[in-house]
């Protein structure tokens, strides 16, 4: 008997773009620009190698409102080689697809079915014996949907293996909107065997009455989408149980490389820390390129210089990391002190004039209404994609201030540490 295989995949988000890489490095940004194709190309081969009898996509194949038809057709033209190959497709539309005109544009290829505002069941036919699969989709034509969309679905088919495909952002998740909410409990009780989900960027997998699977996305886009990507490849056996196997798909892989500088006092040896640190990371990537932010943490008397020669650090790492082939600094972030230095001494001038930024200047009511007042004006003025970059919501823009103040005034302390080193010397 002949099992039905098909691969799972959500949240695309063909050609988003760029939020601060290409600002920093074009090299890298033009990288990235282009990973989000790779990575649906990656996965039209899968299901070509696997040869799967379908590909499955659980919404948000673009970013939001795009114009570009370049996307469409590119999209288009993937989707004709699974057609050719008798490959079916099919597509629930997700909150950004809502928004993107291509949705409504764009014909598609025979052999693709992009489910509707009803609630819709395909019944496939298929040649041979093998288990009876029956694919339930909805798609939403707004880019809000605050109500469950469970309970529109059809009744599972009985005798067959059902299979839904759903946007959702199940009970709700760190930075992603709140669309078609809905519980594990309500997807259990539906009695498909199969729930095929998108919306969420990390992948979740829970097992029970029905196999629920969240994918992820097959390509991060920033540092906040760090770690391997991937689809799921699935596989209905002939008595109709489920079986999932992860299959990475991402270009780039973004990580927080994080190494503790305690106890060095040479730059060389902080050097050799950072080789062995990277050298793990790029090790233990899944992916061709590693993109990394790196964090600097620890006790050491290296730690104001690390501040004052921030760019010659960065650059150090650049030199170390491209040796190593696919791997990628994003950013260094410096958090350690100098041994001693970490307690309020009356006897050190450096950290006396620490406390009094800290505690008198930065708590004031007119500097917090300044910097705000200056970084309102400055978001204005970037790119869109940039915007949230200082926050998404009224909380994290003044926690975003909070640390770019911290780190501004320990930038500006050390620049002050390093020409007093100066003089002495």
């Amino acid at each position: 008997m002949a099992a039905f295989r098909f691969i799972h995949s959500a949240d695309v988000h063909l050609d988003s773009p760029l939020r601060s890489l290409a600002l920093r490095d074009p090299a890298l940004g033009a990288l990235i620009g282009n990973a989000t194709r790779q990575a649906f190309v990656r996965i039209i081969d899968l299901c070509l190698e696997e040869q799967v009898d379908a590909l499955v996509l659980a919404g948000d194949l673009y970013d939001g409102d795009q114009t570009s038809m370049k996307t469409a057709r590119f999209f288009a033209a993937q989707l004709r080689r699974l057609g050719e190959a008798g490959i079916r497709v099919f597509i629930v539309r997700g909150n950004h697809d809502a928004l993107s005109r291509i949705t409504k544009e764009l014909t598609l290829p025979e052999r693709v079915t992009v489910f509707g505002g009803r609630a819709e069941t395909i019944l496939l036919e298929r040649l041979g014996e093998g288990p009876t699969v029956a694919i339930h989709g909805l798609s939403f034509a707004q880019p809000h949907a605050p109500e469950s969309l469970v309970s529109k679905y059809k009744a599972p088919v009985d005798g067959a293996v059902n299979i839904g495909v759903l946007h959702t952002s199940l009970a709700g998740a760190p930075g992603h909107d709140n669309y078609a909410p809905c519980s594990i409990a309500d997807l259990q009780a539906t009695g498909f065997d199969y729930w095929a989900l998108g919306h969420v960027h990390n992948r979740s997998v829970v097992q029970g009455k029905a196999t629920i699977v969240m994918p992820g996305m097959p390509q991060g886009r920033d540092i906040n989408e760090a770690g391997p990507k991937s689809v799921t490849l699935v596989t209905v056996t002939d008595n109709g149980t489920i079986e999932i196997e992860e299959r990475h798909t991402s270009i780039a892989q973004f990580e927080r490389v994080s190494f503790n500088v305690s106890g060095i006092e040479d730059w060389r040896d902080l050097v050799a820390a950072f080789d062995a640190a990277i050298e793990r990371a790029r090790d233990a990537a899944t992916s061709e390129h590693l993109v990394a932010r790196i964090l600097v943490g620890g006790s050491s008397p290296l730690a104001w210089r690390l501040r004052a020669d921030h760019d010659l650090l960065k650059a150090e790492m650049d030199e170390r990391a491209s040796m190593l082939g696919g791997c990628w600094i994003e950013q260094v972030d410096i958090d350690c002190a100098p041994p001693g230095e970490t307690s309020e001494s009356p006897d050190n001038p450096i950290m006396e004039m620490r406390r009094l930024i800290r505690d008198e200047v930065i708590a004031s009511d007119g500097f917090e209404a300044q910097v705000a007042a200056i970084a309102e004006e400055l978001r204005g003025q970037l790119p869109r994609e940039c915007r949230d970059l200082l926050g998404e919501d009224e909380a994290a823009f003044q926690a975003r201030l909070a640390d770019l103040i911290a780190a501004g005034a320990d930038d500006v302390l050390a620049r002050l540490y390093a020409g007093e080193g100066a003089k002495a010397s």
